[in-house]
């Protein structure tokens, strides 16, 4: 038999009231949170794929619309040119897009050591 504690509880009650509190806590602070944010990232992947496809399906019609559009402006030695411009923009687009990550993180970083 159990020894009684001066609380009025057994060991094995204890143990198992500790196991329970444990539980509940690891729920509450670890799996509860990875919840919410697999449901995050399972909107941000598509969305992603979504944006990086897209961008590559405008930048080519760039590309074509540059090279039939000009005429005869951009033929012989000039035929890299639509090309040139396409890359252009692209790293425009991707200088824009690193500018607006670093921004955020600047944000968050200065909004976490203002608490």
């Amino acid at each position: 038999m159990a020894e009684a504690r001066p609380g009025g509880k057994s060991v094995p009650q204890l143990v198992e009231e500790l196991w329970e509190l444990v539980r509940t806590y690891f729920k509450q602070e670890a799996v509860d949170p990875l919840k919410g944010l697999f449901r995050y990232v399972a909107y941000a992947i598509p969305g992603a794929i979504a944006v990086a496809f897209g961008l590559v399906l405008l930048f080519l019609a760039g590309l074509r619309a540059t090279q039939s559009e000009s005429g005869p402006h951009f033929t012989g030695n000039l035929s890299w040119l639509p090309y040139a411009i396409t890359t252009g923009g692209t790293v425009v687009v991707i200088a824009i897009a690193v500018l607006a990550i670093r921004g955020a993180r600047r944000r968050v970083q200065r909004k976490g050591r203002s608490k």
